[in-house]
């Protein structure tokens, strides 16, 4: 080995437990050196030496420990430093939605404009532009790990075109490159409900799950995320998980045909809420023909589930965005249709849960794609705002 290859391998191994740290303390949040010591088995003074990097880098903070009467020097606490931000944004066919999240999947603020009409590619990314330029004014954000957003549609990995988003008509939309011109800073773009699954197995109701399908419901329809083995599958070219799209019914019809948010909103003469706002004018109405509905989408999606689950075998099943709101309003209704179509050994490995991260999952998620940047190369993560 050459001097300059020896050289470049250090460099290498030193990136990758950089690297190490940072995910350990955005899984995990608040961790002592003595515990990051035994997690990535590397020895003290390393582990001081490179939380010292990452503290400079402004990647993590240190604190003495409070509360703690053990005999001996404490081990100072390593959290997610200030500066460990990224910009999250979610496009939908009524709304744009843009976050400030915090490593460790901390969801700081939130800003979301209600649009009149679909948005164009174009205006959502002059829309998602303005937002974050608001948010690090208000915030006094100077450095972040990017932009990562959330669409729903089939998003090509690699350089995050999104060849198709059916609901908001856009078509071969370069969405990463128009953003990542708008703002100057690196923006991922992935599909919403894949990065919804990523969200809860990492801070939510599927944490520590390796094997779970998580399916989320918006204005824009029903998309899915699958997680086998521990691992994301996403297709050949990213497009994996389109469960709204299933003809699973006995109609016919695609899923998320029937089961959509638009009939709910119009049975309840309510526009644009939010997922919170629908299922509080749900718990309220007295409508039975609302109750009607809800339970008649309550079955036709345990259905749709029941076809997924004895397909996949899945230890969980976890339903996001108003999927979840319909779940909880009528559990009763569409654990019954997953009963009855799943063959019982697979029912009986299977629960079914609402995704615990509510309004915030999509941000966590999106946020997700900007701190990779952070966890593959950790010193050279934090960009400078324009």
């Amino acid at each position: 080995m050459t001097p300059r290859s020896s050289a470049a391998s250090l460099d290498d191994v030193r990136r990758h437990n950089l690297g190490r740290i940072v995910e350990i303390v955005h899984h995990s949040g608040a961790i002592s050196r003595s515990q990051l010591t035994r997690a990535t088995g590397l020895n003290r003074s390393t582990i001081s030496a490179l939380v010292g990097e990452l503290v400079a880098a402004g990647l993590v903070s240190e604190a003495d420990p409070t509360g703690d009467r053990r005999v001996g020097r404490p081990s100072p606490v390593v959290s997610a430093g200030a500066s460990a931000v990224a910009f999250a944004v979610h496009a939908e066919l009524d709304s744009i939605t843009v976050g400030l999240v915090q490593l460790g999947g901390v969801v700081i603020a939130k800003l979301r404009v209600d649009v009149d009409q679909v948005p164009t590619a174009e205006s959502a990314v002059e829309v998602a532009a303005a937002l974050i330029e608001r948010l690090s004014h208000e915030h006094g954000v100077e450095r972040s790990a990017g932009v990562g957003v959330a669409v729903p549609g089939l998003v090509r990995d690699g350089d995050g075109v999104v060849r198709l988003a059916p609901h908001l008509l856009w078509r071969d939309a370069p969405i990463e490159r128009m953003l990542s011109r708008a703002t100057n800073l690196p923006v991922s773009v992935a599909n919403d409900a894949t990065l919804g699954a990523r969200a809860e197995r990492t801070f939510g109701a599927g944490r520590g799950v390796d094997d779970l399908v998580y399916l989320n419901g918006g204005a824009s329809g029903i998309g899915g995320g699958i997680v086998l083995g521990g691992r994301t599958l996403t297709g050949l070219s990213g497009y994996a998980g389109e469960f709204g799209h299933a003809f699973s019914t006995d109609a016919g019809a695609a899923l998320e045909d029937l089961v959509d948010r638009a009939s709910l909103t119009a049975a309840l003469g309510v526009a644009a809420p939010t997922d919170a706002e629908l299922e509080m004018a749900l718990a309220a109405s007295t409508d039975a023909e609302v109750a009607q509905l809800v339970a008649r989408q309550a079955t036709t999606l345990g259905r749709g589930l029941a076809g997924t689950i004895n397909i996949l075998n899945p230890a969980a099943v976890i339903l996001g965005g108003f999927l979840g709101v319909i779940f909880d309003c009528a559990p009763e209704h569409l654990l019954a249709a997953v009963r009855e179509h799943t063959l019982a050994p697979a029912f009986d490995d299977v629960s079914v849960a609402r995704a615990q991260l509510g309004d915030n999952l999509l941000m966590i998620g999106a946020g997700e794609l900007a701190f990779d940047r952070c966890i593959s190369n950790p010193l050279g993560a934090l960009r400078a705002q324009k």
